[in-house]
């Protein structure tokens, strides 16, 4: 498949900016045993470091799609692939059944290339100035998100999508922001108040996501 190589390419074009600078080692293995810090994972000693530390094949599995979203990411961060820690890059595969949406989100700690390996699949992201941008990408169009932004993807066809997207971390982080404001304890006149919501669809959202209050 020719997408492939043109993935890898955008991962290692997302790590330059971390691998301009000189290493003082050749990698760093996260010791998943070992507490993550700002830093990411404590290296592993490179005595009992083997080839499978920088081998990963989960990405060849086809996610759960059967949930509310009707969508599955499945990671490749540095605490699923310790390979990755420390250098800069990471990866993960989306999965959208028909209907299926990865809904608002960002990624903190990263910017992400995502490229479409089957179906079509909408997909955006707000600036900071409140400017969408969004297109409908088909198989082998690649997007990027900028680290930060809320982003979005939806499967555009009545067929199964997949994506793999890499991102310019190896802890990129998460945050949706429907859970963000409705799958926890924040008490619903807050919500309410900052968001200028009905409170009886805010429960409503609630009970759906998990949230109390």
């Amino acid at each position: 498949m020719q997408i492939l190589p043109l993935f890898f390419i955008s991962c290692l074009l997302l790590s330059s900016s971390s691998s301009s600078h000189a290493a003082v080692q050749d990698f760093c293995v996260g010791d998943l045993t070992a507490p993550q810090g700002p830093a990411g994972y404590s290296c592993k000693n490179p005595s009992i470091v083997t080839v499978n530390d920088f081998v990963y094949s989960a990405l060849g599995i086809a996610g759960n799609t059967s949930n509310l979203i009707k969508a599955a990411v499945t990671p490749a961060f540095a605490a699923q692939f310790p390979g990755v820690n420390g250098l800069g890059i990471s990866s993960a595969r989306i999965d959208l059944a028909p209907g299926g949406v990865v809904p608002f989100h960002t990624h903190p700690g990263g910017s992400e290339i995502l490229i479409v390996l089957q179906g079509t699949i909408t997909a955006g992201f707000v600036s900071s100035a409140n400017t969408v941008y969004f297109k409908t990408l088909k198989v082998a169009d690649i997007m990027v998100f900028p680290q930060g932004l809320l982003h979005f993807q939806v499967n555009a066809g009545n067929t199964v999508a997949t994506a793999y997207v890499s991102f310019s971390s190896s802890s990129p982080g998460l945050q949706l922001l429907d859970y963000a404001l409705f799958g926890n304890n924040i008490p619903t006149e807050l919500i309410a108040a900052t968001t200028f919501l009905d409170s009886a669809q805010i429960k409503k959202l609630k009970a759906v996501l998990g949230g109390t209050g």
